[in-house]
């Protein structure tokens, strides 16, 4: 009987190599992508192509938080360039939200766990990225699923918790992600801007991997 596993593809770096990793572990994956009203569109195209490569059953879900608001992410709040402590692209609740349609799916496809790309080392600084959070979504998911109360819960599979950005990489680079195909950006453009505080994690963890960013940059 094959494994099933959803996953959290957001088209960006980290959720290319924690779905790649699913793959490598032998599930069969159905990769969601959400269309919650970011102004950054280019991140869904990137996440259709991964997905491409994944060879994944891909879903696109509507989710528009900007009803919510909240976010430089969803909102007209201009995006920084560096700052301190939970910044204003925190996208209020997001991965709660993504986690529980994901959570919902799993149920439908009797899937046996889903994979989502946090991690706590070289992040930004948002709350929802901690192991405590995962650790406590998973009670969530024994607690509030059919699954769960029958003994069987989906797992909550965080495969880069722990690993720093530069471990990131060379994990994508090992198992072939095509991270040309990725978007990190925060900005809608053409070329990712460099300056934005994912652009500045990225361009640092390709640069002390040694190996070359294959996007370009403005």
């Amino acid at each position: 009987m094959e494994k099933i596993a959803v996953c959290l593809l957001s088209g960006g770096m980290d959720s290319a190599v924690a779905s790649a990793i699913a793959k490598e572990e032998g599930y069969k994956l159905h990769a969601i992508t959400f269309d919650y009203g970011q102004r950054n569109k280019k991140e869904m195209e990137s996440a259709r192509q991964i997905a491409e490569w994944l060879k994944a059953v891909h879903k696109i879900l509507k989710a528009d938080l900007r009803q919510i608001g909240g976010s430089a992410l969803t909102d007209e709040i201009e995006v920084p360039e560096e700052g301190r402590g939970i910044p204003p692209t925190y996208v209020p609740a997001r991965n709660t939200i993504f986690l529980s349609y994901a959570l919902a799916y799993a149920e439908v496809i009797e899937a046996e766990a889903i994979f989502i790309g946090v991690n706590s080392v070289d992040y930004s600084g948002y709350p929802d990225c901690r192991p405590e959070y995962i650790e406590a979504f998973q009670k969530l998911a024994n607690l509030a699923t059919k699954r769960g109360v029958e003994g069987y819960p989906v797992k909550i599979k965080a495969p880069l918790l722990y690993l720093s950005k530069v471990e990131i990489v060379k994990k994508g680079v090992e198992l072939g992600v095509p991270f040309e195909k990725t978007w990190s950006c925060y900005r809608e453009s053409e070329k990712a801007c460099g300056r934005c505080d994912s652009c500045r994690l990225r361009m640092k963890a390709f640069e002390e991997a040694g190996i070359e960013d294959p996007i370009e940059y403005e």
